[in-house]
């Protein structure tokens, strides 16, 4: 576990430092997402070669909450899909590496997302096929709190029961805020556990910082699809982001740099240290 909360403190280094060198990226929508992606990719849990990305019988990722590309790009790097200097290209023209993940470019990424809502459906049909082909793999979903706006989560929830897809776990990033303020000011989705039990899912809620207690909840087995709500802070790790509803988009100033630099342990030297 020690080794995993390196990991985890090494990814929010990496993502910090790239938004600071490229003046891209959603930063505190991916560092509420880092230790849901270090458990699933570092903890015994996803099964993946890197030297054979499209491995027939892979664990796949489905990543609906695609403006967290940053955090996922860091973790294939540090997986080992690719050398961690390519993510410096982050945003940059002619880049493989956007703001939102693409498929067919960057060896680990499952699907092109970004349009919120979209990817639970793809996810439960990439589900199917496996079921159907009685392949052997599990897939994973993770989306963010202010998606199960979207009617569309809700249709492919009825099909994922329907079909008894329980090689399929959905992971929610629950951690309050959306693009333009706090999800309760804009449709307040109150009992969150309540509706995916209601829907007919096994449901489990765990500190999504806590990388015991998600290893645990996705280890945990279960008669029926299952459903991990994942209790974040978005800007977890930055003391000036941390549960601010204005933390969507923003870059950070020089102020907040220093600020940030105390709060991940870092030297002006490490931050520099980056190739561009």
């Amino acid at each position: 576990m020690e080794k995993l909360e390196e990991i985890a403190l090494d990814i929010r280094r990496s993502i910090f430092k790239t938004v600071y060198h490229n003046r891209a990226g959603h930063l505190a929508s991916c560092l509420s997402s880092v230790e849901i992606l270090v458990a699933l990719y570092f903890g015994g849990v996803m099964k993946y070669n890197t030297a054979n990305p499209n491995m027939a019988d892979r664990d796949r990722l489905i990543l609906s909450k695609g403006h967290v590309a940053l955090a996922i790009y860091h973790v294939l790097a540090k997986a080992g899909y690719f050398d961690a200097k390519e993510v410096s290209t982050f945003c940059k023209e002619g880049t493989f590496f956007g703001g939102l993940t693409t498929y067919g470019k960057i060896p680990g990424i499952e699907t092109t997302t970004g349009s919120l809502g979209h990817g639970l459906s793809f996810a439960a049909g990439v589900a199917m096929m496996g079921q159907s082909d009685r392949c052997k793999y599990n897939v994973y979903t993770l989306i963010g709190d202010g998606e199960l706006q979207e009617g569309e989560i809700w249709e492919a929830a009825m099909f994922i029961i329907n079909h008894k897809l329980t090689n399929h776990t959905i992971i929610i990033d629950n951690n309050g805020i959306q693009a333009t303020g706090y999800g309760k000011d804009i449709i307040n989705l109150e009992d969150i556990a309540q509706k995916w039990e209601a829907f007919g899912f096994s449901v489990i809620e765990v500190d999504g910082h806590s990388i015991p207690a998600l290893l645990e909840s996705i280890h945990k087995r279960t008669d029926k699809p299952k459903v991990i709500i994942a209790n974040t802070i978005k800007g977890k790790g930055l003391s000036f982001a941390e549960n601010k509803g204005d933390w969507h988009y923003k870059m950070p100033s020089e102020e907040e740099v220093t600020q940030g630099l105390l709060d991940l342990d870092m030297t002006r030297e490490e931050l520099s240290n980056y190739e561009k």
